[in-house]
């Protein structure tokens, strides 16, 4: 597997690139403990225990931040809960949005964990959480499927990918999303990847406050 890159570091953070098909965290079992917060750590050995301030998921590729030390992930949990990083997405779908639907607009559904079939979540207007995202079409590949930019407002789990695929969303499926994907798109059936990618990234530092801007163009 690819290695994580190195975009950038100092005494506090580390922002890095993430491969696809990597986990953000170590997960339970010998089988699911490598992952990028591990490869940072063996990197970086003076870095505390738990450096991980957001996820990506592990079909996601693009930019993560971690923090060195405990000061840095304080200030930057605090501007991820508040909403005050910007982050930026591009993704292919499997075909063309919803006819209809315009060339950019913004997305508000409220879903939640499906429990009886983890970790996919569901569309629930009386008990699930708002996820807000802002879109743009990009333009459209030579296989005629679209290419978009995904501005997620919020940040619950799977959130690109639901409002991708869901009617009341672009009701058209991340290209090669197996939880959400269609079984006909050729990505999925041809076992590729994901076609979503965490391209900007724009934070606080939290040691000296300058604005930190950075950017990952997509690998497809």
């Amino acid at each position: 597997m690819t290695d994580i890159k190195i975009l950038y570091s100092d005494e506090s953070i580390a922002v890095i690139h993430k491969p696809a098909g990597m986990l953000s965290i170590p997960g339970r079992g010998t089988e699911k403990s490598d992952s990028a917060a591990t490869r940072l750590q063996a990197a970086y050995p003076g870095c505390i225990e738990q450096p991980s301030v957001h996820r990506l998921d592990m079909d996601t590729s693009g930019i993560m931040i971690f923090a060195l030390t405990t000061e840095a992930h304080r200030s930057l949990s605090i501007q991820f809960q508040n909403a005050e990083v910007k982050k930026e997405y591009t993704a292919i779908l499997e075909g063309n949005p919803a006819d209809g639907i315009g060339e950019s607009g913004r997305i508000e559904l409220r879903f939640r964990l499906d429990p009886e079939n983890r970790p996919h979540q569901i569309y629930d207007p009386v008990q699930g959480k708002t996820g807000v995202t802002i879109w743009k079409k990009l333009g459209i590949e030579a296989d005629g499927r679209s290419r978009i930019s995904f501005t997620p407002i919020t940040g619950r789990t799977h959130q690109l990918r639901l409002h991708a695929s869901h009617p009341l969303g672009l009701d058209c499926p991340i290209a090669g999303d197996r939880l959400y994907g269609s079984s006909s798109d050729a990505d999925h059936k041809n076992g590729e990847r994901m076609m979503l990618h965490a391209c900007k990234i724009e934070f606080t530092h939290p040691g000296n406050g300058a604005l930190m801007k950075f950017e990952s163009p997509a690998p497809f």
